[in-house]
């Protein structure tokens, strides 16, 4: 029980930093001569509450010797503020202006005591308010793949949440714009850290049959709505991730089989399968909810591309059977559009 609350703890979710190390340096700079410019300005229109024990003039040159003093150190007390006013401007305004300039250049103390703990409330903040969006469990090879076509299909990587727990893999979905999660998606608490109740899709690609059942039987526990979609190298392991609770089961060796078969007749069968599934094919398929517009029309008859089956009930309706002479509304349709290499 222990080990679960410290693992609970310890998920939190990773994004990379929009700004680059020389953008954030500059930042740093500038933010540092704001605060600056901000105690010579207080200390130029309150001039007249300092005194100069030397020659008793305050001169502009006078006030930038005080403010760079003041801000760097504690004084030498040459020049030194003697009305209520430019003590309490001293006390409120430059002391806390000096411990921020202090954090800014001290940059080790300022990674650990302001960015670390700005990410992660950045995250936390990202994390609360995370809503249909895609989780990627298992970052090998399908996982990487996917990322990249989701990305291809205009996603915004912000909203695609990548589990594993390798550091080298995190850290690509990271430089690809993802938010990451260092934990195992088999338990509840990480799919929990990734809010999968209020996902829209789960891509399980863990790389074992059995560690990708296992995932989707822990999601499906979580979340009944959300979708499920899993890689299965197995043929037999295929019935066991539907039962499981996946929505939709990929067999990559089945998938390659197929396009090594239809090869055989000629290479462009593959070449439109592989059209098909690309997102910058010539052609693409797309899925979607029937629209009033659709209704009463075929499916071949379709406006918005050349409609090859829809799904009424549970039921799957070919374009060639009686059902699909008339789209009804709730059917899900299944259509061929233009794709992204055509414009």
């Amino acid at each position: 029980m222990l080990r679960r609350l410290r693992v609970r703890h310890d998920l939190h979710l990773r994004r990379r930093s929009r700004l680059p190390d020389w953008a954030s340096l500059a930042l740093r700079v500038v933010l540092a001569l704001a605060l600056v410019s901000i105690a010579l300005g207080g200390h130029w229109l309150d001039r007249e509450g300092l005194r100069d024990n030397i020659d008793g003039h305050i001169s502009f040159t006078d006030v930038l010797y005080f403010t760079m003093i003041t801000v760097t150190t504690v004084g030498y007390g040459d020049i030194v503020p003697v009305t209520d006013s430019a003590r309490m401007f001293d006390t409120f305004v430059v002391t806390p202006i000096r411990l921020f300039v202090w954090l800014i250049f001290l940059g080790t103390a300022y990674d650990f005591l302001l960015r670390r703990t700005w990410q992660r409330w950045r995250m936390s903040v990202i994390q609360r308010h995370l809503t249909d969006h895609v989780v990627i469990a298992g970052y090998g090879s399908s996982g990487t793949e996917a990322l990249r076509e989701l990305i291809r299909r205009g996603v915004d990587p912000a909203t695609i949440v990548v589990v594993d727990r390798s550091r080298d893999a995190l850290d690509h979905a990271e430089e690809c714009g993802a938010v990451v999660l260092d934990g195992d998606a088999t338990r509840d608490a990480t799919l929990e850290a990734a809010r999968i109740a209020q996902a829209g899709t789960l891509m399980v690609a863990a790389g074992r049959d059995d560690t990708t059942i296992l995932i989707v039987l822990t999601a499906r526990r979580l979340s009944e709505k959300v979708r499920i979609s899993a890689v299965i190298r197995s043929d037999d392991n295929e019935p066991l991730a539907r039962q499981a609770g996946a929505d939709v089961v990929i067999n990559p060796a089945s998938f390659a089989g197929l396009l090594l078969a239809g090869s055989t007749d000629g290479p462009h069968v593959a070449d439109y399968l592989t059209d098909l599934a690309a997102a910058y094919g010539r052609v693409a398929l797309r899925e979607r909810d029937a629209t009033p517009e659709d209704v009463g029309r075929p499916l071949t008859g379709l406006a918005t591309g050349l409609g090859v089956r829809l799904f009424r009930a549970g039921r799957c309706i070919g374009y060639d059977q009686p059902e699909a002479a008339r789209v009804e509304p709730g059917d899900r349709i299944v259509e061929i559009v233009r794709g992204a290499a055509i414009t």
